[in-house]
């Protein structure tokens, strides 16, 4: 006798886990969002219309995660802003957003949606992930009010959180993450009071979830991994594209391999505002990823992963990022140094004037060393070590330490530093390495056309980012970017009155 339809999701459920069980690995998917954008205004739309609006959103979201699960994955991760965007003034954001409880309250909105008033978002949400027996991780707000008695309550009575959920294969809320380290231009949501750490478990490895510009910060980034052991990150995002260092898949694919964890970045799509970019990314290397700054068109990716990457026997060795270049004197050869700008940043820079070599460049208390060999020396490129040492942002100010082997614009020594995204120059070998304060480094190689360099590069356990052959394609960057999260100033915002 077939099962009835209600006890179909319980049914497919138990498979689900069965399977999970069995394996030491599980099937993961990411979607980039070319997000549907609301008109730009700064008066409230109508609850109507701003369900509208999301629903458009939701529509093709729904498409992907019906796409992800007929494919056998067992949780997907859509970006942040992916159901409303972006355009919006704390008064215009008011009808887009819901009241998120606390997991603890055991909720299934798509069986039970009217329990804590109106949330159509978070029933649909439910109701995609309980239909398809699969994870979803979306990106929503949360509204939270308040009174005289609290006396940080805004003046309009409430809270509002950039706020991630995840719903479980039977549409149970099982995580509520209100984004700590908000972006300069999101004044529509408050900060929370306290940084949260959320984790939550499955048959298939224990998750961590955090929003875009937290990645860059101790709390609760770091908190997550060295502390709580996640295996796996989730992580919606709505990047914006920075070369030379901060463009999307080469930053995200490097700090999961600097935090050896898994990390499911999902990036809306919007190429105005140089958003791309996402992908499945491991200890080892990117698993899949994607970056497309010509159309306007979503990606689904999907990948199998190590469940628990810790117990992998491919699970790379911890690293000392400061011992080799501690153990040497400076490099002899050409040490005439330049300053030159990385944004705002005035990186230490060394023109490479031959076809190899060995160089040093310091700034501060960072000394940056590099062996190198060209396969062909090129009058019309130019390359450059560089050293930074110090605070970056305008408002909200943290710490880098970066060593950096750099294509240059032009043979212009005044533009290095600025972005470029493609170069003709190929490797036979490279290896840099830096007297870092910190254990946090992230080492990343981005190729021309922005691409990645999966398992042609290594580091080892002394610190040297080297790569393992030659490089295939023309290099942009081999870069070593460490965070000292110490050293950090308070956050203006967060600790004003």
């Amino acid at each position: 006798m077939l099962p009835s339809q209600a006890l179909l999701p319980a049914v497919v459920f138990a498979l689900t886990v069965l399977q999970a069980l069995a394996s030491n690995t599980f099937m993961a998917a990411v979607y980039e969002h070319a997000v549907i954008l609301p008109d730009p205004t700064d008066q409230p739309v109508s609850p109507s219309d701003a369900l509208a609006l999301m629903n458009k959103n939701m529509d093709v979201l729904e498409g992907a995660i019906k796409e992800a699960a007929q494919q056998g994955a067992h949780i997907i991760v859509t970006p942040e802003d992916g159901i409303y965007g972006w355009r919006f003034t704390r008064e215009s954001i008011y009808p887009y957003l819901e009241d998120i409880p606390d997991p603890v309250v055991n909720w299934i909105p798509c069986t039970d949606p009217s329990r804590f008033g109106a949330a159509p978002v978070q029933e649909r949400l439910s109701c995609m992930a309980r239909n398809n027996s699969i994870y979803v991780v979306a990106n929503i707000g949360d509204k939270k009010p308040c009174d005289s008695s609290d006396p940080k309550c805004p003046r309009d009575g409430r809270y509002q959180y950039n706020t991630d959920v995840v719903f479980d294969t039977q549409g149970k809320l099982v995580a509520r993450y209100h984004k700590y380290n908000l972006f300069r231009g999101e004044t529509q949501f408050n900060y929370p009071k306290e940084p949260e750490a959320v984790t939550f478990e499955t048959p298939f490895g224990k998750f961590g979830i955090f929003t875009c510009f937290d990645i860059l910060f101790y709390e609760p980034a770091v908190v997550l991994v060295s502390k709580m052991q996640v295996d796996t990150m989730l992580f919606p995002t709505a990047w914006m594209n920075v070369l030379p260092f901060l463009t999307a898949i080469e930053f995200h694919s490097a700090w999961a391999m600097g935090m050896r964890v898994n990390l499911l970045s999902a990036n809306t799509h919007n190429t105005s505002t140089a958003m791309t970019g996402d992908g499945l990314f491991t200890p080892e290397g990117p698993a899949a990823y994607h970056y497309d700054s010509a159309t306007e068109e979503g990606r689904l990716l999907l990948a199998e992963l190590s469940t628990r990457p810790r117990l992998s026997p491919t699970y790379p060795p911890a690293v000392n990022w400061s011992s080799y270049a501690t153990s040497i004197r400076k490099f002899p050869g050409e040490n005439d140094t330049f300053l030159g700008a990385v944004r705002r940043d005035i990186f230490t820079f060394s023109e490479l004037r031959h076809k190899d070599g060995n160089y040093t460049v310091c700034q501060g208390d960072l000394c940056c060393h590099l062996v190198y060999q060209m396969s062909d020396e090129r009058r019309d490129e130019v390359y450059v070590l560089g050293a930074f040492d110090g605070l970056h942002g305008s408002l909200i100010k943290y710490h880098w330490q970066i060593c950096t082997l750099l294509k240059c614009p032009s043979t212009n020594l005044s533009t290095c530093g600025q972005p470029v995204e493609t170069a003709q120059t190929k490797f036979e070998m490279f290896s840099l390495s830096g007297t870092f304060g910190t254990s946090y480094v992230f080492p990343e190689v981005l190729y021309s056309g922005v691409q990645l360099a999966p398992g042609e590069f290594q580091v080892l356990r002394d610190g040297r980012l080297k790569s393992k052959h030659g490089t295939s394609k023309p290099l942009v960057t081999a870069t070593l970017f460490g965070r000292l999260y110490e050293k950090d100033p308070p956050h203006p915002l967060r600790t004003s009155p």
